[in-house]
């Protein structure tokens, strides 16, 4: 224990003195090697926005998520890979040309399931090579791009429905067409501001035949309006040039969203699903005039539920009659819409997409918030697909147990524990339950991490959760008598505290504290927000289709930072724009939100983070997207909130969530913001967006393992993803990245020894990526070697070589990863893999010397290694092991240069046999080789 405090203290005294000069390098020519890591999960997996496939071949799928980008299956589902990570993860619309399938795919960002937490996207892509490299084609206002359509005859006509802005108005809005592939649109149907496209479709027989859904809608952060008089069907038979409204037989008065789709047997017969005023002029409607005239036939619950999130109808492609129709189970009619029947089989509630196999229409995809299911028997019975790492969090929490757990809620998918590593990777089975519903905040208990607090939307349920005894109790706050009820937020902060393991905050319109694990409540804040009434008419919203299930909460405390550095100072951000920072433990509360400067009237306070450093300094991040303010948002104080700077560059893109501060290097700071992760070293002078191994997904939270030196994200659509070795970042100063080459310290490696032992899982199940469990050798360049020799080598105390490794060669940060090691053995040739089995030995623990030989420059750094502090071996049982594998490895190569000498004088005697003037002696030499094969 002496020894390895020595050597960490010896770490901490060479790690640079942190300053605040500007780094100016940016992305990968800064980060090099450090790469985030994926561990899912993909047990529940997450909402998915889009199915479609291949008009061909069965067997390519494309699943567009709400939040976690494009994935293709080559194997019928079995298996996904990711191919749109550089781009917004929000997905719209999908779609395959079918005039090249293999190549051409088309993808419209923006999802169009239009819930309170719903992502926004950058326009419409295009790629022709299968998804290896992607084209901005244009439509970069749209925001929600909610179709595609592809001329069959001529794959240069591309049409596109745009639903629009969601939280605002928009001129963006409608229905365009390309006639050159992309390169140019003209929007040819537009309604007005508010009413954008949010449906679109294209007669199988004639393109020249359109149906367009328009749909008027509005949200706030505190309302949610669908349907108007805007909201209508059209119809185009020229390709767009004209269009008629095809009413005849719809209700009159206000109407709202629209589902539609073309029966590809029959493409006369039409399907539509109507939002109407009255509950009985809901639900489908079909044609069979292609539009001119149109019945009702049904209007089910599950025709009708939540328009804003069901809004889809398939036909199947071989049989008019059948019909399945998103919703809250799903819906199947085998009888042209006669009669429906819940899609069953165990399917995650919340369906949004169906896809028939146009070859076996039996077969089924469909998309839900739990991800991908699939049927064979045309809707019988289904199976989930386990491989879609997409699930969407809202936070994420960690402890310090051995590897570290994480901790977290996801969008309907409830909440969860799970592991950092495992021998093996990270599988769906290890992760476990300990909330529903929706899952928002998730802590551990500081002191005893068997204690989990979660909580489900709109505190509708907050729990404490004992893993041992897998008990619950609810502990959720109520409003005394006489006292106002309390508002809380769709995702209502609960915080753990730094200085008290036991004590909890939560916030309603007041801060609430408790010292006993939630068994009590004590309120220490007046009503914090604006209070503003006309913000809390939340049981009127929803418009024609009502929709109050607390996701328009509003006027709540959202944000709270309790100072690790002093517990009486609290900070607390609310929804509706307000900043209150308390300095005596909740006695008196200043709001300092007038104190910062260009930041819009009433915009979300999103997250404030307390300083590790200074009592007085905090930063905060403000989302004004509820507003349909795009822009980023996030400032520091120094001086307690009486004045504020702002941190955002243009490197910054996307709105802001989340900010953490460093725990060692004050100018180290994490941004999650919609579009990505971005990372200052110069305390907000540059940014830089990390793009190594993670993808441009909103990342809701970041969490920080202080012992490990990484950080995880909380994103809302790729899962948990964490970036390890954040120690190196630190190290990045001016002077380092103007050094041809500068080893970076490492913290001894430890040499460890756990089995390995590791379960299956099953074919196509997610596993995700452990940590490098190698020596790692860290160094940053500036710039790319690209000429001359360049080598590693790794010396033991003597200065003997053990061991050459494979340099990396990158400007930025690169990581070189050892197994400690010797060079492989000598091994002697054999007929059998006997003699290939032998593998090198493990190097004892101890200082050993790397040395980069780079052109005719040399560099060398210590490493060193330590033996597995959780060993159950003892000192003397390693040094016994290492003197045994080492006489085997000496004896492994005197064997291999013996077998040499004796294949030498097999090859001399062959020479002096084939030689007739050596005759005497030739006929000697059999004998005298079998002597030696003795």
């Amino acid at each position: 224990m002496k020894q390895l405090f020595v050597l960490m203290a010896a770490f901490l005294l060479t790690m640079p003195a942190y300053n605040q000069q500007a780094i100016t390098i940016k992305g990968e020519e800064l980060f090099g090697g450090l790469r985030g890591r994926h561990i899912g999960p993909a047990l529940m997996s997450g909402r998915i926005s889009r199915v479609t496939g291949h008009p061909t071949d069965s067997k390519v799928i494309y699943i567009g998520a709400a939040g976690g980008g494009v994935w293709r299956s080559v194997d019928a589902g079995v298996t996904f890979s990711s191919i749109f990570d550089k781009y917004a993860q929000s997905i719209g619309a999908i779609a395959v040309d079918p005039a090249d399938p293999d190549q051409t795919i088309w993808v419209g960002t923006g999802e169009t399931w239009t819930r309170n937490s719903v992502s926004v996207g950058d326009g419409i892509y295009k790629t022709t090579n299968g998804g290896q490299s992607w084209t901005k084609m244009g439509l970069e206002q749209s925001e929600h791009i909610a179709s595609i359509q592809i001329d069959p005859k001529n794959h240069d006509i591309v049409y596109a429905g745009v639903l629009g802005a969601l939280w605002g108005d928009s001129e963006d809005r409608g229905v365009y067409k390309s006639t050159d592939g992309g390169k140019n649109w003209d929007k040819i149907l537009y309604v007005n501001p508010t009413t954008g496209c949010s449906d679109l479709a294209m007669d199988p027989r004639d393109p020249n035949v359109l149906y367009a859904a328009f749909w008027e809608c509005r949200r706030t952060a505190w309302s949610f309006s669908s349907g108007g008089m805007a909201s209508a069907l059209y119809k185009s038979t020229d390709g767009g040039q004209t269009w008629n409204k095809i009413h005849n037989g719809f209700p009159q008065g206000q109407l709202g969203r629209f589902a539609i789709a073309i029966a590809p047997s029959n493409p006369d017969i039409v399907y539509a699903v109507v939002e109407a005023e009255k509950a009985d002029d809901k639900g489908l409607y079909r044609s069979e005039d292609g539009g001119l005239n149109w019945k009702h036939l049904n209007s089910d619950f599950g025709l009708t539920v939540r328009p804003f999130y069901f809004s889809r109808i398939v036909v199947d492609p071989a049989n008019p009659d059948i019909i399945v129709k998103a919703g809250l189970n799903g819906s199947i009619s085998k009888d042209g819409g006669k009669t429906f029947r819940d899609i069953n089989g165990g399917v995650h509630s919340d369906l949004h997409d169906f896809w028939f196999d146009p070859n076996h229409s039996s077969t089924i995809y469909l998309g839900c918030d739990g991800g991908v299911y699939r049927s064979w028997d045309g809707g019988n019975a289904w199976e989930m697909v386990k491989g879609l790492p997409v699930s969407q969090f809202y936070q994420v929490a960690v402890d310090n147990q051995q590897p570290y757990k994480v901790y977290g809620g996801l969008q309907d998918n409830g909440s969860w524990v799970g592991v950092s590593s495992k021998p093996g990777g990270v599988e769906n089975r290890d992760w476990i339950g300990v909330g529903f519903g929706d899952g928002f905040r998730v802590f551990p208990n500081p002191g005893d991490p068997n204690i989990v607090y979660s909580e489900m939307q709109g505190a509708e349920g907050v729990w404490r959760f004992d893993m041992k005894k897998n008990q619950s109790k609810t502990i959720k706050p109520y409003a005394q008598e006489g006292d106002p009820k309390l508002r809380f937020n769709w995702n209502t902060p609960i915080t753990t505290s730094h200085h008290q393991p036991d004590r909890l905050y939560i916030g309603s319109q007041y801060l609430h504290k408790s010292e006993d694990r939630g068994e009590s409540w004590t309120k220490i804040s007046p009503d914090l927000t604006t209070n503003d009434p006309a913000k809390q008419q939340q049981a009127n919203s929803g418009g024609l289709s009502t929709d109050n299930s607390g996701a328009e909460n509003h006027c709540t405390i959202f944000a709270i930072g309790e100072s690790p550095m002093d517990q009486n100072i609290i900070w607390v951000g609310t929804d509706d724009g307000n900043v209150q920072v308390t300095f005596d433990g909740g006695k008196s509360w200043s709001n300092v939100t007038a104190n910062i400067p260009d930041l819009p009237k009433n915009t979300w306070a999103y997250f404030i983070e307390p300083s590790h450093f200074d009592k007085q300094t905090a930063y905060a991040v403000f989302d004004g997207h509820t507003a349909s303010d795009m822009n980023p948002y996030v400032y520091k104080t120094e001086d307690g909130g009486k004045t504020w700077k702002s941190l955002v560059t243009p490197d910054i893109k996307g709105f802001c969530r989340n900010i953490r501060e460093d725990y060692e290097n004050k100018n180290l700071l994490f941004l999650g913001t919609e579009l990505g992760l971005f990372i200052t070293l110069d305390g907000g002078q540059n940014w830089s967006q990390f793009t190594n191994n993670v993808p441009s997904v909103a990342v809701h939270w970041i969490a920080q393992q202080e012992r490990d030196d990484a950080i995880v994200l909380a994103t809302h659509g790729r899962g948990l993803i964490i970036i390890d070795n954040i120690h190196l970042l630190r190290q990045i100063t001016p002077g380092v990245t103007g050094e041809e080459l500068h080893f970076l310290k490492n913290k001894p490696s430890i040499i460890r020894e756990a089995s390995g032992y590791a379960g299956y899982s099953a074919v196509g199940e997610f596993v995700g990526e452990n940590p490098s469990y190698a020596a790692q050798i860290a160094y940053f360049m500036k710039g790319r070697h690209t000429f001359g020799k360049m080598t590693m080598e790794i010396m033991d105390q003597k200065g003997n070589v053990i061991s050459e490794l494979t340099p990396g060669k990158s400007k930025g940060i690169n990581i070189v990863d050892w197994n400690y090691s010797y060079k492989r053995p000598k091994v002697a040739k054999g007929k059998t893999l006997a003699f290939g089995g032998f593998s090198s030995p493990t190097v004892p623990a101890g200082t050993y010397k790397i040395r980069i030989t780079k052109g005719k420059n040399v560099y060398e750094e210590d490493l060193v290694l330590q033996y597995d502090p959780e060993s159950i071996h003892s000192q003397a049982d390693h040094i016994a092991q290492h003197e045994t594998a080492m006489k085997l490895y000496t004896m492994n190569e005197d064997l291999a240069y013996l077998v040499d000498e004796i294949d030498n004088l097999h090859e001399a005697g062959k020479k002096l046999q084939a030689n007739p003037v050596n005759k005497k002696i030739a006929n000697l030499l059999p004998g005298l080789m079998m002597e030696l094969e003795k």
